[in-house]
This record gives structure tokens, sequence and C-alpha cells, in this order.
């Protein structure tokens, strides 16, 4: 049993990962702001339902924290010993950071440097970082693999994760700080966020939602789900590695024209989608090499984008549209 401290613990991918983590008997104090950047309700939800799948419910330990709260954090670790933080609580979105850079700095990096630094000064547990694919940009190596320099971002949203991942290099090499990077690849699947592609063409299909369908849907994107992801966090979070930047991805890229069919297969109706051009911070092609994941993390991707989409839309069915949550 270990005593985890997991921010964005009720986002997409924290709150799959607070789950995964009780269910194996760990201590999970999370923490989220539970901010309105989607609806908060979405977040509630989500909270809801680890509770009420948790083994050992008090074993999961909340706080509504900020990241940006420096004495609010250093709170935290005073009263919590940790064998590990998976930090997962970011502002998320490319094309959202474009009108707000200042946040996007703020909370990815500047938040990110206050759990270093308490974590300096409580045992220097091991650090575990949700990074992004789209720190690589535009690069010209396929697949993406990790010895790339990634020092292109098309946008401040990879601009401060990339960022936060050299000021963890910088406290490896300082203080010896563990500290792993995982760099997602357009991960989905239960509990997503409504911004995200899936989540969106049904709320078009069954809600009217207005959605774009960018370059007619001829862009490829590695999709991978939730579950395979959080199976490579959770692996992190028990493997001190020094200082490692690694892809988690499923290594199959699928054109996203060809992942909408699969979801209006689901629903058994179509989607209305407008088309519009690719905007400049995107990119047409992402692609994961997971090599270092096998090697270092025993990640092994189970989830094919056929069943993901499968679940996706079950768990969207109860959660969403029965439950009347957005």
């Amino acid at each position: 049993m270990k005593a985890i401290l997991l921010t964005g613990a009720a986002g997409f991918i924290g709150s799959n990962t607070a789950s995964a983590l009780l269910n194996r008997g760990d201590v999970v104090v999370g923490v989220d702001n539970l901010n309105d950047y989607y609806d908060p309700a979405r977040k509630h939800a989500n909270l809801k339902e680890i509770r009420a799948a948790a083994p050992d419910l008090e074993k999961f330990i909340f706080h509504e924290t900020d990241i940006r709260d420096e004495d609010g954090i250093e709170a935290l670790f005073a009263e919590h010993r940790f064998d590990a933080i998976v930090h997962l609580a970011a502002m998320a979105g490319v094309r959202a950071s474009i009108q707000n850079p200042k946040l996007y700095l703020d909370v990815n990096l500047g938040g990110t440097l206050n759990l270093l630094q308490a974590g300096q000064r409580h045992g220097q547990p091991l650090f575990v970082f949700a990074s992004t694919s789209s720190a690589y940009g535009p690069t010209k190596l396929i697949p993406f693999i990790e010895t790339d320099h990634a020092d292109r971002p098309l946008a401040p949203y990879p601009a401060s994760k990339r960022a936060a991942e050299l000021l963890g290099h910088s406290y490896f090499h300082l203080f010896g700080q563990d500290f792993t990077a995982l760099r997602f690849f357009t991960v989905y699947g239960p509990r997503g966020r409504p911004d995200m592609m899936a989540y969106k063409v049904l709320d078009n299909i069954f809600r009217g939602t207005e959605v774009p369908l960018y370059n007619g849907g001829q862009m490829h994107r590695d999709w991978t789900y939730v579950d395979d992801i959080v199976q490579g966090v959770v692996a992190a979070a028990d493997r001190p590695l020094g200082y490692e930047i690694i892809n988690l991805g499923r290594g199959e890229p699928t054109l996203l024209a060809d992942f909408v069919r699969l979801i209006e297969e689901q629903a058994g109706r179509p989607a209305s989608l407008i088309d519009k051009p690719m905007p400049p911070a995107d990119i047409d092609y992402t692609n994961a090499d997971i090599t270092k994941a096998r090697e270092l993390l025993g990640y092994d991707p189970k989830t094919s984008v056929e069943d993901g989409v499968r679940k996706f839309f079950h768990w969207y069915q109860h959660a969403v549209l029965e439950a009347g949550t957005p």
C-alpha cells in the first residue's frame, strides 16, 4: 500500500487513475480546484463515481485546492506523507491556450514548481508528470520518439508542458528528484472531458451542439483508451527511474474521419459536423513510439479503437444521457 498525492483527481484521467489506485489498495489524497474550464458538474459526477466504486472510501481523501496556492500545497505535505506525486492537474487544450497564455503558464509551470518545491521539503517523493504529445510540435520523426528535441511547440499549452518537463530535469540534476514525464497521446474514454472530440461528436448527435470537423477529418490521431493510459501512469508511480520522458499511446494512428464513423455506428445515427480548416496550432499526424514505455514500465495497451469507442459510448449513454449530467 502506498500513499499517493494525485492532482487533477476530479478530471478525466485523474478520476480514472484514482479508481485504479484505490482498487489496488493505495491511499489516494486527491487534489482538484474544480474550475469551470468545463462544467464542474462533470467533475462532481466523476468524484461521485470514484466514491461509489471505492473498495475502502476512507482511503480516498479529497481536497479542493488549487496547485497555484503555495500555502495550500504546503499544508497538504505537512499533513500527509507521500510515496509518490502523480501530477495530472493542468489547464488543458491546445487551441484554448492561445486565448489565455498567462493562465496556462501559471497553472502548468507555476503549479508544477509548487509541487516540486513542496516535495523537496517533505521527503522528495517520486514525481510523475502528465505531459503531452503536442510537445513534439511539427516533427518529421514518425513515429514520435522521446529522443526528439521537441523544441518547437505550436501553442502555449504544449510550451508550458515542455517547460515543466525541463524544470523536472533541473530538480533531478540538482537534487536527485525522480521525475517521469509521460507524454499522453489523444486519450479518450469514460469520464472524458466535454471539450474532447469523442465527447463532442456524441453531444452533436444527441444534443445538436455545433462541432467542427477540421480538415474534413483527414487527420490521424493515436487514439488511446484511458484504461491503457492509467496502466502506464500507475506503473510509473511504482518505478523510480531518475529522469525519463516516456510516450504513452497505442502506437496505431487512426484517421479522424474513421474515428467519427465508429462513434456514429455505436450511436446508430450520423453526426452533423461542420468542415473547417485545420488550425495553425494543430498537426495532421500523431503516432507514438511506445518501445520505451514497454521496456521501462511494462506498458501494454490492450484496448482497440473499436472496443474503446464502444465502451465510451456505453458510459456516455448511462452517465450523460440517462443521468442528465454535462
